[in-house]
């Protein structure tokens, strides 16, 4: 009986332990107020989405895939999805536009500020990345070549508020859990 208790306490433990480790696996706190990104973007959202000329195209066709991407993985693909914004959409978009070229600034600046705090949580190795969530932002880079480079970077600033949106909730829930 007393072998028994010891079991079942080991093993509740275990289960305990598992959780706590993969909350903190899960999520990096990012401590940006999100709505001041948003709010920037819906400044210069149909600016953007107007000279679109590819509507029936979608650089984020793997939404469903980051709705389904683990709680281990957010952390992994938010860096992964932060860096292909920073190095790729964000310096091959051409603008004309003075205020469009500062939101995208204040966009792009805050996305780097993102991109430090993920750092900072790799380096503690506190950002896993799977085979799943690689092949997710794979897909996402994938699209985005087969445009124009001009093209590509337009339609993925359109979409720029689906990325902002899943950020906040993946990394919002992190204060919340």
């Amino acid at each position: 009986m007393k072998a028994q208790c010891v079991s079942c306490w080991l093993l509740g433990m275990a289960l305990i332990l598992c959780s706590v480790h993969t909350r903190s696996l899960r999520r990096c706190l990012i401590s940006v107020d999100m709505r001041l990104i948003e709010k920037s973007f819906q400044e210069i959202k149909r600016a953007l989405q107007t000279k679109d000329t590819f509507q029936n195209v979608t650089i984020l066709s793997t939404l469903e895939n980051l709705r389904s991407i683990k709680p281990v993985d957010v952390c992994c693909v938010t860096s992964h999805l932060l860096t292909f914004y920073r190095d790729r959409v964000f310096k091959d978009h051409q603008e004309t536009s003075p205020k469009v070229v500062r939101r995208i600034s204040d966009i792009a600046n805050s996305f780097l500020y993102m991109q430090r705090t993920l750092e900072q949580c790799q380096a503690r190795s506190q950002c896993h990345c799977s085979q799943e969530a690689t092949n997710a932002t794979r897909i996402i880079h994938d699209n985005y070549d087969q445009l124009e480079v001009s093209s590509a970077a337009l339609k993925s600033l359109g979409e720029l508020d689906i990325v902002l949106a899943w950020i906040d909730q993946n990394h919002r829930e992190t204060s919340e859990a």
